[in-house]
């Protein structure tokens, strides 16, 4: 697979500031020193080309504490070829599914695409959400469709294109603005249903028969047994290393899959913390601790810059906390978000972008106040700005004495950018996902893991000692 086949979309859609602001981190003056101009442009240009496409594979983190991946592998072979039997789709996938070689829990799956799909002459217009969530897998649900012919039935063959800058008003007929095709479905719905006022429409309003990128729908499969989630958030979990007994705290965790991955990972012996500040979050965190049968997540709603006790010891259970009461900490920190993909539109203001910093720090002061001393705190993101990462780092090195960078484990993602001042040692031991540096590289013949570890959204991990 060349650059020509790869790049289907247009790169991601940017405000002019914020493609300036990105151009500058990753042509900054020790970059330029490093590698020279020509290269650092090549590379951003290949990062904004890159974050518009969905990556080549599916990964999957099975409950290995449940059941054994052989047996889950073996299962969802069976549940994704029942989806095939049931699917008009001409051309069957037959169902690969790969090991990752240094992840004892994650299973991987191709994606087939981009694929020539014909557009028909009806159109279906969705949010840019939704498109991403189609080039994933997903079919479209109501509540994403923003667009459809006037006279729409259910059964009817339909294109889908994605609605890149939110342009499109909700309820119109049609749509001229910067649309993006991703596939041909059939509609399960009148747009009578989908467009009505007394009741918001709810579930599968188009389902996708030829997308343009192939790949299974999760909806119901084995629920309890495997978690869709992005290769580096996995990561996440093996490098903070769970030990059972422990008491590990997750400050930012909803959606709950790395809190969920953490208690597993502890053989569900011992406490994990689950801290967010959005009630309906913590509510699905719970839900998905049940669903995945670990007993040992408490979840609180609860800001956590606030999660230290700073008077008398707290007798409740629930937060604030004294300070050193933790094990563990994970900061998988509110970012600016800019590593997803695929993701063809940003229409954040710089100020959007650049307002993550404070809180970020903020967050930090807290992590190191509630790490017991020996303790292990690991940062992450999945944004690809300095500011939200390599910065971070050198502005915690600065700010707390108590903390050095350690190894990761395993360590699969490129090191740290530079930027912002570290030594060539630090950017070793930091992990940098950078699917653009092997954009143009990557061959659809190579091993799926091989592939995975370097197709994979932007995101970012540092791991400190508490001494």
């Amino acid at each position: 697979m060349h650059t020509g086949e790869m790049s289907v979309f247009p790169r991601i859609s940017l405000k002019p500031e914020v493609t300036e602001y990105l151009r500058s981190a990753f042509l900054n003056k020790e970059v330029l020193a490093a590698g020279g101009l020509q290269e650092a442009e090549r590379r951003f240009q290949k990062l904004l080309t890159c974050s518009s496409h969905p990556p080549s594979y599916t990964c999957v983190r099975a409950s290995t504490h449940l059941a054994p991946l052989e047996d889950i592998g073996l299962r969802l072979k069976e549940e994704l070829r029942k989806q095939q039997n049931g699917s008009s789709s001409a051309e069957e996938l037959s169902v690969r599914i790969a090991r990752h070689p240094r992840l004892a829990d994650v299973l991987l799956l191709p994606v087939d695409g981009p694929r020539p799909v014909e557009r028909l002459s009806s159109e279906v217009v969705v949010g840019a959400q939704c498109g991403s969530a189609v080039l994933r897998g997903a079919h479209v649900f109501a509540p994403g469709i923003v667009a459809s012919p006037k006279y729409m039935k259910a059964g009817d063959p339909v294109s889908v294109f994605s609605d890149v800058e939110g342009r499109c008003t909700r309820g119109a007929t049609g749509f001229q603005g910067n649309k993006v095709f991703v596939g041909n479905g059939v509609a399960e719905m009148d747009r009578s249903a989908i467009f009505a006022t007394d009741t918001p429409a709810r579930g599968v309003g188009v389902r996708m028969v030829d997308p343009l990128y192939q790949s299974p729908s999760f909806d119901g499969v084995l629920p309890g047994m495997v978690f869709l989630q992005n290769l580096p958030s996995v990561v996440v979990g093996h490098v903070l290393g769970p030990q059972p007994g422990e008491r590990i705290l997750d400050m930012c965790a909803a959606p709950g899959g790395k809190t969920c991955h953490i208690a597993a990972l502890m053989g569900d012996k011992g406490e994990v913390v689950a801290l967010d500040r959005i009630r309906n979050k913590i509510d699905h965190i719970r839900q998905n601790a049940q669903m995945l049968s670990l007993q040992s997540i408490k979840a609180y709603c609860f800001n956590s810059t606030k999660a230290v006790s700073d008077g008398p010891t707290h007798q409740a259970e629930g937060p604030p906390f004294p300070p050193e009461s933790f094990d563990r900490v994970l900061l998988d920190a509110p970012c600016s978000g800019l590593g997803q993909r695929p993701n063809m539109a940003c229409t954040w203001s710089l100020k959007e972008v650049c307002s993550y910093q404070p809180l970020q720090r903020k967050l930090f002061h807290a992590a190191v106040r509630l790490l017991k001393k020996g303790g292990v705190l690991v940062y992450s993101t999945c944004t690809i700005t300095l500011a939200e990462n390599e910065e971070q780092v050198a502005w915690a090195l600065g700010a707390f004495p108590c903390l050095t960078l350690q190894p990761q484990e395993p360590h699969i993602g490129a090191e740290g950018m530079l930027g912002a001042g570290l030594s060539p040692e630090q950017l070793r031991v930091l992990q940098r996902f950078s699917p653009e540096l092997s954009w143009d590289q990557i061959e659809t013949t190579a091993p799926l893991a091989c592939r995975a570890d370097r197709d994979t959204i932007g995101f970012f991990i540092a791991k400190f000692l508490k001494t």
